[in-house]
Order: structure tokens, then C-alpha cells, then sequence
């Protein structure tokens, strides 16, 4: 079974390592790199080919701009976007739907896998 390919485009830097610890050592994900800058994510995504983008979420009531491009020209990519203060997360998928997701290690590992609980698919 393949892997699933994940590029991991969150700041800030503690909330990367975070996400990257909790996703590296699972046998199933590969992780493609990391950014810090999320002016490349465009082109990253483009180069790297990942299943999933994980991004910041500045704001829980606002999708980010680059949500909006990634799933237009990469219809296949999803982009799980983080908070780093709220303990919030949004998982955005094609035609731009999306869900809440549970800001945990658990809830990261059931997004990339495509696991997520029934209830929560849609917001």
C-alpha cells in the first residue's frame, strides 16, 4: 500500500516540529518536507505531488487564501489547516468543503488517514 504524502507548510516553528513529531514516525505517512515560508507552498505542492497540506490557521472563522488555490488547481490535495493558539483545526477538501477536526494527535493521524468520525465530515 502506498504512502501517503504529506507536506507539512505550518508556522509557527513549534507548532511545525509538533505536527511533524506526531506524523514522522507513523508507518503509513511519508513526510515530503516542511516549509516555514508559505509563499512557496504554491509551488511546493506543485514540485512534491503530497495527498495532504498541513498550513496555519490564523483565524477558525476564516479559510485561508491559499485553501482556495490549492483545491482549485490540486483538486486531489487535501489541506488540514492548524491553529497554534486555539487547539482548532479545519480539514479542507475538494469543491471546498470542510470539517472541524480535534486539534490532537489523534485527530491529525484520523484527517491524513481519511478516518475522520462520521459526524464531523462537513461543516
Amino acid at each position: 500500500m502506498p504512502k501517503i504524502r504529506v507536506l507539512v507548510a505550518n508556522r509557527p516553528r513549534l507548532m511545525r516540529d509538533l505536527i511533524l513529531a506526531t506524523i514522522a514516525d507513523q508507518p503509513d505517512i511519508e513526510v515530503l518536507g516542511e516549509l516555514e515560508d508559505d509563499s512557496k507552498i504554491a509551488q511546493a505542492v506543485a514540485d512534491m505531488k503530497p495527498d495532504i497540506v498541513i498550513i496555519a490557521l490564523d483565524r477558525a472563522d476564516e479559510r485561508p487564501a491559499i485553501c482556495d488555490y490549492l483545491l482549485i488547481h490540486y483538486p486531489r490535495v487535501k489541506v488540514l489547516a492548524v491553529a497554534p493558539e486555539d487547539a482548532q483545526s479545519v480539514f479542507f477538501w475538494s469543491d471546498i468543503r470542510s470539517a472541524a477536526v480535534e486539534s490532537s494527535m489523534e485527530g491529525i493521524l484520523n484527517v491524513i488517514r481519511g478516518t475522520m468520525p462520521p459526524l464531523l465530515r462537513v461543516m
